[in-house]
């Protein structure tokens, strides 16, 4: 194992996105504005079908590329079914199934 040295760190590839402004100003850029946000809205599926994705990830089964079509119709049936798939994930916990 090498012992650790700052002429070890010029090997590295670390970037810090917030170490200094691209143009080489010394200050942060302003918060983004509200404002110029784009109005969109998400339909009740697919408010549904990124919050089982969520649980599911949360309950440490990342879902698969090959999952989507049954995320998918899981998204279409009704809320109530939705929010217990969500509950029973919540309750088994991360990797508790």
């Amino acid at each position: 194992m090498t012992p650790w040295s700052h002429e070890n760190l010029t090997t590295c590839a670390v970037v810090d996105p917030y170490a200094a402004h691209p143009d080489g100003l010394d200050y942060f850029p302003p918060p983004p504005n509200p404002a110029h946000r784009l109005a969109y809205a998400l339909t009740p599926r697919d408010e549904q079908r990124l919050a089982l994705h969520a649980a599911l990830t949360v309950a440490g089964i990342p879902p698969m590329p090959e999952d989507r079509a049954v995320i998918d119709s899981l998204s279409a049936l009704p809320p109530e079914v939705n929010k217990t798939l969500q509950r029973w994930l919540h309750c088994a916990g991360p990797y508790g199934i």
